[in-house]
């Protein structure tokens, strides 16, 4: 058993400008007397292998210092660990990322000192974890803060293309760029616990925390703690129609707009009948042109580090 935290820090986080973090993290750290063991991640995939070693060493906590593709693979491996009864370590994030929308949506400050005050504080919350199988993972993956199928996708897929922009600035030139290239709604069969849709999909968001894209409030009313699935399903807008609508998602309002329906469940499974599926949990990319999603929940997986109320408003 190790008697402190496993810091796994992503210097490529934020496209190269979380690496400049590392200083003011580490002071952080050390000013509020948090004793760690630092590791730099150096590939995609590597932070699930050493959140995976750090669950089955026996670390008190793992700290996840990066953004939303980050805490992914940190939960991914916290969750794959062969812990044998002993209990997973708790999850502990420090947003230097882009979106840090898991972070928002489970009430960790975006300011770093805050963050690592809510770190020293201590307080712990036992958070809902995603899985779903499909498209480049038939062997199935873990999430944190949501899925995403169609439009909000290729956002993202345009907004990671952008390197002058940071932040919610390059999701918004991103979302302009989108509507000209994602304009017709494909036919999906979306299976719920309780009812089945076929029909044009914009886009379908499965959402365990509140926020995407930095600025998009996807489900301003999800809650990570209870053991459901907010779902943000938009039908076929005109190509006219869809930045009108795209701006009802800074303020969380497009649930009143005619062709949105906010439901929640518990599994959800969507199927391509006419065109395909690009998809993405917590921003990382699951397929650009797949088939078949199946989607569920795993109820209170893991311990988060968070402020009291577990919210940021």
């Amino acid at each position: 058993m190790k008697d402190k935290a496993l810091l796994v820090f992503n210097p490529t986080a934020e496209k190269g400008f979380a690496a400049k973090k590392l200083p003011q993290v580490e002071s952080l750290l050390n000013q509020f007397g948090i004793a760690y063991d630092l590791v730099i991640t150096d590939a995609s995939g590597h932070a699930i292998q050493l959140a995976r070693q750090a669950a089955e060493d026996g670390y008190l906590f793992v700290i996840a210092a990066g953004g939303d593709g980050t805490v992914n693979e940190v939960v991914n491996g916290l969750m794959q660990a062969r812990v044998n009864g002993s209990g997973r370590p708790a999850l502990s994030v420090l947003p230097v990322g882009r979106g840090n929308d898991f972070a928002f949506g489970v009430g960790i400050p975006q300011d770093l000192d805050a963050a690592v005050r809510v770190l020293a504080d201590g307080q712990r919350r036992k958070i809902d974890i995603g899985h779903f199988v499909g498209g480049d993972y038939p062997e199935g993956r873990y999430f944190a803060n949501g899925v995403g199928l169609g439009f909000d996708t290729v956002v993202g897929f345009e907004a990671a293309k952008i390197k002058r922009l940071q932040g919610a600035a390059s999701y918004l030139v991103a979302l302009v760029r989108t509507i000209f290239l994602y304009s017709k709604a494909p036919i999906y069969e979306v299976v719920l616990d309780n009812e089945t849709f076929q029909q044009p999909f914009l886009m379908v968001s499965i959402m365990n925390g509140r926020r995407m894209g930095g600025s998009f409030y996807m489900a301003p009313d999800g809650n990570p703690s209870d053991e459901t699935f907010d779902l943000c399903l938009a039908g076929h807008v005109s190509q006219l129609g869809i930045l009108p609508l795209a701006i009802k998602f800074f303020s969380g309002s497009q649930g009143a707009h005619p062709a949105v329906r906010m439901v929640r469940s518990r599994t959800v499974s969507v199927r391509a009948i006419e065109g395909s599926i690009p998809a993405h949990a917590d921003g990382e990319t699951i397929c650009t042109a797949g088939h078949e999603l199946t989607i569920e929940l795993v109820p209170g997986a893991l311990e988060v580090i968070t402020s009291l109320n577990g919210v940021e408003e």
